[in-house]
């Protein structure tokens, strides 16, 4: 599928909602459990989540619109969540999220972007020259990826729990 911007938006509204229906009301022992050592539990992706709609997105966004294709990006630390939402609800930081994610997309369409904004470059630090369509198609499947996450995350809490249905349960394996 070609990258469309307001195809690609509409993901992006949602992602709020799907994640605050998905966990807001659920307790603790759902939403603070990870997979193990080096995972994530609902809680943290919220966070990490956060993150980025402050220091990822538009920022970069902004770089690319700069037209200096020789910028490089700031480095993104993937693991700021842990201690950005330290002592936080989780029904606060979902309503940060939310509230960032508003006005972000707001920016967003504010610049009315054509075809040619889509196409300018900057340099990603790990990556190379980037352009502007790839950040955005990637900030909307970068919200699939955790959407799903959080969805395998909670499932993995039931493992055992399902017994031999477990191989019939691809979230599982």
């Amino acid at each position: 599928m070609k990258f469309e911007l307001d195809q690609g938006i509409a993901i992006l509204e949602n992602t709020p909602s799907v994640m605050n229906n998905l966990i807001g009301s659920l307790s603790e022992s759902w939403t603070s459990k990870s997979e193990g050592p080096k995972s994530w539990s609902p809680y943290d992706i919220v966070g990490h989540l956060i993150h980025g709609e402050k220091t990822d997105w538009i920022s970069r966004m902004e770089i690319i619109l700069d037209g200096n294709k020789n910028q490089v990006f700031e480095p993104f630390d993937r693991f700021a969540q842990f201690e950005n939402s330290k002592g936080r609800s989780l029904e606060d930081l979902l309503e940060e999220f939310s509230s960032l994610r508003d006005s972000n997309l707001t920016y967003l369409k504010s610049k009315k972007l054509s075809t040619d904004d889509l196409l300018m470059e900057a340099k990603h630090p790990d990556f190379g020259r980037v352009i502007l369509s790839e950040l955005l198609a990637s900030w909307v499947v970068h919200d699939l990826n955790h959407i799903a996450q959080t969805c395998r995350v909670m499932a993995s809490q039931y493992k055992q729990e399902v017994g031999p249905w477990k191989n019939y349960m691809g979230i599982l394996m």
